[in-house]
């Protein structure tokens, strides 16, 4: 049996001087061609050169920095000391690389071991014993183990930092610098950071030595396509907060979300209530033990629970490959939160979902963090309950679809039949979809969400701005900015990346170039720059939105 040619098959990787065992471990897992990271990253860590890195969750940091380790083992395999440490924040991110690289090196018979609290330390102490090539720890117990002697770090080549602002967050400075001081001078260092705060890059002068940068944003969708992660916002009254998190998820549908709450308390009642809506909801937070914690995930990856309500602290670390929307139940206090929490979404060409639920006062946050974070997140308004019944009838239409294409559906025929001869067939028919729609469990949700504006911006003394007509939708265009009336909304199915899309593919704006968009039932309102306006108008008379020709213009002010 011929061996495949690894350079061939591994595509852009044999381009960047890896070894054939991981070559062919590649292959095997399905990997084409490296993430941006990656390409950047590998050939400057094989050379042997530090390096800091900003890239977040999702972009392939693991393959990234896992690799050229790998690169680096002995072809007999080493003397037993570790060649590499990698210092993470949690002990589920300790698992994950851990396997990460066992699966990478297991053409090369790397030994790798996860070390962290919450574990048996017996077990660790035998297999350090026996001879480790790589170990993954959180650093508490990494510095615990150097002290007891028993995690040898003389033979040591490279030493990791990953996610290294959330270590810092969790009060890992000390443990991280003492580690430092405990390795080979010699060493190769490499910082992994979602962000970059000023701790940050005091670590990287202090530890790095001439070190390769590279910032890798998270990855964008080409004009007119749908961004991988949506981000969006609803303005909600902090006392119908759980009638809307229920409502937006019931009309989102997701295959697995997180929520994160900010206390412990606001997580278990919000796991409560949520149970109550027939959410199979699981807490997370840090008043649990290690046990509960391995539960939780595990019903969460065996897809018997479909919504974890955390705490940020609890979830850190966290990466669940089904996992499809992050809502924020408060707006996070500090940008940095709001990328770590979206970067678990969106991943691997999938689009990801970010929502966040902001009460009125909350709009300058929001701000901050569109600033900071240099996207858009688009206000939106609360799903009605005419909404909500439209979506749980077209999930009923769905499950009929689908049951007519895939069951044998010949034994009810008899029914039907008998029935035919008194009724009319569409009477039968609507009759039997009215009995499936109430069987589904749909809970009966009559309450309206007061719609609320954003609470105005104030000028430079303080005072509110003025308001003008359309106060009742938040405010008046941007300055510098005109806003285009669509004729086509919500109920004719518009979301924010179709009118970004229609108006990046026909004018000469990019998506950056286009403001707030406010999407109502029956039209849409787009902030376009004023000198763009009228070209934005008339390209889009001539175009279609969503397979239909609209009425487009300014939008009209009434004199006062």
């Amino acid at each position: 049996m011929t061996t495949p040619n690894a350079t061939e098959d591994s595509s852009g990787f044999a381009d960047l001087g890896l070894r054939p065992e991981l070559l062919r471990a590649l292959i095997g897992l399905g990997y084409e061609e490296p993430t941006p990271i990656q390409r950047e990253a590998i050939g400057p860590l094989i050379e042997g050169r530090d390096l800091l890195g900003q890239a977040a969750t999702g972009t392939g940091k693991t393959a990234a920095f896992a690799l050229p380790i790998l690169q680096q083992m002995p072809g007999g395999g080493g003397d037993g000391r570790p060649l590499a440490l990698v210092l993470v924040p949690t002990r589920e991110l300790a698992v994950q690389v851990s396997e990460a690289i066992h699966r990478y090196g297991r053409d090369l018979g790397a030994r790798v071991l996860p070390i962290y609290g919450g574990q048996p330390i017996g077990r660790q102490l035998r297999e350090l014993q026996r001879g480790v090539d790589v170990v993954v720890a959180t650093p508490g117990r990494a510095l615990d183990h150097i002290g007891r002697r028993t995690l040898n770090l003389d033979a040591l080549k490279i030493v990791v930092l990953d996610e290294a602002d959330e270590m810092l967050d969790m009060g890992f400075a000390d443990d991280i610098e003492a580690i430092l001081q405990e390795t080979p001078e010699e060493r190769q260092t490499v910082l992994f950071s979602a962000t970059m705060p000023p701790r940050i890059n005091s670590i990287a002068r202090q530890h790095l030595t001439d070190p390769v940068r590279i910032q890798i944003e998270r990855e964008t969708a080409a004009p007119g396509e749908a961004p991988r992660v949506r981000q969006s916002a609803y303005v909600v009254p902090r006392a119908h907060k759980p009638t809307a998190l229920g409502r937006v998820l019931d009309v989102e549908a997701p295959e697995a979300a997180i929520v994160f709450c900010r206390t412990r308390e606001e997580v278990d009642t919000l796991t409560e209530t949520m149970n109550g809506r027939g959410y199979r909801a699981e807490a997370l937070h840090g008043g649990m033990g290690q046990e509960q914690r391995d539960r939780v995930m595990a019903r969460l990856r065996a897809g018997t629970a479909d919504l974890l309500v955390a705490t940020d602290v609890a979830a850190r670390g966290l990466d669940i490959e089904q996992l499809t929307h992050v809502v924020n139940y408060n707006v996070p206090s500090a940008p940095e939160s709001y990328v770590h929490r979206i970067g678990r979404v969106g991943r691997a060409g999938r689009e990801g979902v970010a929502i966040t639920l902001a009460e009125p006062r909350e709009h300058r946050m929001l701000k901050t963090i569109e600033r900071v974070t240099k996207s858009r997140i688009t206000v939106e308004k609360v799903p009605t309950v005419a909404d909500l019944r439209a979506r749980r009838l077209e999930l009923t239409r769905s499950a009929l679809e689908e049951s007519m294409l895939e069951d044998d559906l010949e034994h009810f025929r008899v029914v039907v039949d008998t029935l035919a001869d008194e009724f009319d067939l569409v009477e039968i028919a609507m009759a039997a979809v009215k009995l499936a729609h109430e069987a589904s469990g749909a809970a009966a949700d009559e309450e309206e969400i007061p719609e609320v504006p954003l609470r105005p911006e104030r000028d430079g003394r303080g005072r509110r701005e003025p308001g003008g007509r359309e106060e009742r939708r938040g405010r008046g265009p941007s300055t510098g900015m005109t806003r285009v009336f669509i004729g086509a909304g919500r109920a004719g199915g518009v979301r924010p990346q179709d009118l970004v899309g229609a108006i990046a593919n026909e004018s000469r704006l990019s998506g950056r170039d286009i403001g707030a968009i406010e999407i109502a039932d029956r039209f849409s309102l787009v902030e376009v720059p004023d000198h763009a306006a009228d070209d934005v108008i008339t390209s889009l008379r001539q175009t279609t939105i969503k397979g239909k020709k609209v009425t487009v213009r300014r939008e009209r002010f009434e004199s006062r």
